[in-house]
């Protein structure tokens, strides 16, 4: 049975839930492609800007958490209370944020159970258009293996020391990925400009 994350607190959520990391699975990108058929027809594909896989799980070798992270890009703040409803009938949970250009956006969970992880987990961000730093690092691992290989032995290290404290272990990623996502938008200037699935 599906979880109510709204009602635990951080510490029991992150014992119920530690930080696992997993090999790449070559089945990510056919989940991911389910789960988008999935959103485009509860949500309709033509409220949908732009639809992504990011994540370490869109990275080829990578190890990774085996969570599924699609970036769903809309038009405009006003569709969210709708997708909102939608999303929670279907099984995610889903919740408020900011996010980093003042906008509303939502964090869609899915695959949380009592018992733990299901077999299949999606973090669904959802925001407005043209927030998208994440490709930006996603097509820089993908480009430079040896930069990949390195965020791994990161994460490793990490996952060592905050097993059960998922904010510490995303805050000390922070660094790196802020300085290579800086790289990439140095090297693959406007890339995101047009509206399409990644």
């Amino acid at each position: 049975m599906k979880v109510d994350l709204k009602k635990l607190g951080d510490e029991e959520l992150w014992i119920l839930f530690p930080i696992i990391l997993k090999p790449h699975n070559p089945q990510y990108k056919y989940w991911y492609q389910d789960e988008v058929n999935l959103l485009e027809e509860i949500l309709g594909a033509d409220e949908i800007k732009r639809i992504s896989h990011i994540g370490s799980t869109s990275v080829h070798d990578l190890l990774a958490k085996p969570t599924i992270d699609i970036l769903l890009e809309v038009k405009s703040e006003a569709i969210l209370d709708r997708f909102n409803v939608i999303l929670e009938k279907s099984g995610y949970i889903c919740l408020k944020q900011e996010d980093g250009f003042k906008h509303q956006s939502l964090l869609c969970l899915k695959g949380y159970l009592e018992t733990g992880f299901d077999e299949k987990v999606y973090h669904l961000h959802i925001r407005v258009i043209n927030n998208h730093k994440e490709l930006y690092f996603r097509d820089y691992l993908r480009d430079h293996p040896h930069v990949a290989r390195e965020y791994g032995d990161l994460k490793i290290e990490l996952m060592e020391k905050y097993k059960h404290h998922r904010d510490n272990y995303t805050e000390h990623k922070s660094e790196f990925i802020n300085r290579y996502t800086e790289k990439a938008m140095d090297i693959y200037p406007d890339r995101y400009k047009e509206y399409k699935k990644q």
